[in-house]
């Protein structure tokens, strides 16, 4: 497989993803066709080893998994995280609003989001919805309107002069995205959502819509930008880009010792739910799949835990925003993030385990610190790292425009922190650093 072959594909990950719960299922389908076997936390596991698992939590995080048949009780997880969920606007349970003769959907903002970007785009509806059956069961199903169904359309300047020079968002105020016209005939947004379920699960018995968690997200499908189709501009790059990757890498021929995948949800949030990575659902899996805790603590000493999560390239308007000794470049290879405040979890001995992955593939690496007068964001990488006791080195693809509803990344970047993961997935024994 090349570059060109795993962008696009990847683009057809991102088209099919507009929500962590899409996330999850896309990849859960994709590992049970691979052979990958999905297990249930509300029951009993009957593993073999060498055969593949995966487990999912509240519909929007995933833990995969191969242990190696010569592996030892006591023997190195080569894992590696990512997370499921981007900047958006969620709707609220009361959905609707009425104002001169237009409906508009009412919405919360969900994590950090650029909001400016969220105006004047083609925005589609998709999430979960809970519903109960005609049998009186509940049922649990992700949708989408896979199509344009509201727009949030910006103030003329004619009304406002100085939009352009300074333009603060009232979210309360400001955050309606148009959804319809209203008339006397208008459906109610239950039945819009019972509607759409019944056009995608045709066989479905939904008798009445008990809650939902839907997003409206950015229809504009991902292209290839510039000359030389340098870059690539898609929504949700943060961090779908890393959850593909370690998707794809984990499905590699000869994975070596045992590998772990977790997809976790809310990490824009700050993972602090029961799908969250702080969260003890990886806490969980790994005690069912090391009972001991001695011989678990063995393990973990041993095990290697890299987190992936996008990374701030250089903005060539905005140098002076970035370290100057620390600017990181699109197309020139994964980076390694540091922050002396651990809010990265990156050191030198952990960061040299990945660097011997990267120079044994040829594949360059680059450093970002962030600008000392600046506050610093984080990843799950230190939770990891806390809560499990094991080395972790946080890493990432350079990308612009980070929390946009459209971020840009360089063309060839995916590809080679895919390339990086799969070696360390594949490569015959984990390196050891002797204390």
């Amino acid at each position: 497989m090349d570059s060109s072959t795993f962008n696009q594909q990847f683009f057809d990950f991102l088209q099919s993803c507009p929500t962590p719960f899409h996330v999850t299922d896309f990849i859960a389908s994709g590992l049970q066709e691979a052979g990958f076997i999905a297990l249930h936390e509300g029951e009993d596991w009957h593993m073999e080893k060498g055969s593949g698992y995966f487990c999912c939590r509240d519909n929007g995080t995933i833990i995969a998994f191969k242990a190696n048949p010569q592996s030892g009780p006591d023997a190195p997880w080569r894992m590696c995280g990512a997370h499921t969920d981007s900047p958006a606007l969620q709707i609220k349970p009361n959905a609707i609003r009425s104002s001169n003769s237009l409906e508009q959907l009412c919405v919360e903002v969900y994590g950090g989001p650029l909001l400016n970007t969220w105006f004047d785009r083609d925005l589609g509806i998709a999430g979960r919805v809970t519903v109960a059956t005609e049998s009186g069961s509940l049922l649990i199903r992700t949708i989408d309107f896979n199509r344009p169904m509201a727009i949030l359309p910006s103030l003329a300047i004619h009304l406002d002069r100085g939009a352009n020079k300074e333009h603060s968002i009232e979210k309360q105020k400001q955050l309606y995205p148009l959804l319809c016209h209203a008339t006397d005939t208008t459906v109610s947004f239950e039945d819009l959502i019972l509607e759409q379920l019944h056009h995608q699960y045709p066989d479905s018995s939904a008798a009445e819509l008990l809650g939902f968690d839907l997003f409206c997200y950015d229809c504009q499908a991902p292209s290839f930008i510039g000359r030389n189709n340098d870059f690539i501009a898609a929504s949700r790059l943060d961090n779908l880009l890393s959850s593909y990757v370690g998707y794809r890498a984990l499905l590699e021929d000869g994975l070596r010792d045992n590998c772990l995948l977790l997809c976790s949800n809310h990490e824009e949030i700050g993972s602090s739910s029961v799908a969250g990575a702080q969260g003890n659902f990886l806490q969980s899996v790994l005690c069912r799949l090391l009972p001991d805790d001695s011989l678990r603590a063995q393990s973990m000493h041993k095990s290697l835990f890299i987190s992936m999560d996008n990374s701030h390239a250089v903005h060539p308007n905005f140098a002076e925003k970035h370290d100057p000794q620390h600017l990181p470049l699109l197309n020139h290879g994964p980076v390694v993030k540091y922050n002396s405040n651990q809010r990265y979890a990156s050191t030198s001995r952990s960061a040299a385990l990945f660097k011997i992955l990267c120079n044994e593939k040829k594949i360059p690496y680059q450093a970002f610190v962030m600008n000392n007068d600046m506050a610093c964001g984080s990843t799950i990488g230190p939770i990891a790292a806390t809560t499990l006791g094991v080395q972790t080195v946080d890493i990432g693809a350079p990308s612009l425009a980070m929390h946009s509803i459209r971020e840009t990344t360089g063309s060839r970047d995916p590809y080679m922190l895919y390339q990086s993961i799969a070696h360390y997935f594949t490569r015959s024994v984990l390196p050891r650093i002797t204390d």
